[in-house]
């Protein structure tokens, strides 16, 4: 890999890790773009550990706010709707999918916008981790629904819960191309190459955070999930 090609995947991890590391989700809709044009190795093995490494210390680093109980409903919702999402796949064009899930997406910031909102109770999360886990399976971004329901809790608990949430998905994606023979040596060396973009982009995260805390936190919620929603529809329509 050339070192421009390094540097711009390094850019992409650490603004990446960066936005996840401050609103819960965003290291996915960032870099794998980037690192699917630079070099198709780094997705979705070496990418998905970074994954795991980034969820993991959010999770832990603000835990004190987890939300325990909506993360077990969220959970189940994830599970129901990626297995529906591959049903559906067998009978259904996947931009047809892309393109229900993105409005969907577009219709719940038009809500909470008009201060409409669904709050974070067993109903709403199973909700939001089916719908998470659909557009994780047929899109790669599953962040906006969970961020949605989650955006007028506290800052902390939006990130602390997030993290735990795709912490789980991430795993079981890692087991999953790890059985399939799709995750081994090569991928975890290419996940170190990637490390240093995680790391800087942690460092970065705090300030951002801090910022961002200050009554910015539902905004940028609100302006990422749009713009990952109006992408699907657009590309749906392409």
């Amino acid at each position: 890999m050339s070192t421009t090609a390094y540097l711009l995947a390094f850019v992409a991890i650490t603004t990446g890790t960066m936005i996840q590391a401050t609103l819960g989700f965003g290291l996915g809709l960032i870099a794998a773009p980037v690192l699917g044009v630079i070099d198709t190795r780094f997705v979705p093995g070496p990418l998905l550990l970074l994954v795991v490494v980034l969820t993991a210390v959010v999770a832990w680093r603000e835990r004190a706010a987890l939300d325990v109980h909506g993360m077990k409903w969220a959970i189940v919702g994830r599970i129901v709707g990626t297995i529906g999402a591959v049903m559906l796949l067998s009978r259904l064009a996947g931009d047809g999918l892309s393109f229900v899930l993105g409005a969907s997406i577009l219709l719940g910031i038009a809500l909470s916008v008009s201060r409409w909102y669904l709050r974070p109770n067993a109903r709403t999360l199973l909700g939001a981790g089916a719908l998470s886990g659909a557009m994780g399976t047929l899109t790669s971004v599953g962040g906006p629904p969970m961020a949605l329901v989650y955006q007028r809790a506290g800052a902390a608990t939006l990130r602390s819960t997030l993290a735990a949430f795709f912490l789980f998905g991430a795993i079981l994606s890692l087991v999953a191309l790890t059985s399939s023979g799709q995750l081994g040596r090569a991928e975890f060396h290419d996940g170190l190459l990637l490390a240093p973009g995680l790391a800087v982009g942690l460092v970065l995260a705090r300030p951002c955070a801090q910022v961002l805390d200050h009554r910015w936190t539902r905004p940028a919620v609100l302006l990422l999930s749009g713009t990952a929603a109006a992408t699907l529809v657009v590309q749906s329509l392409t």
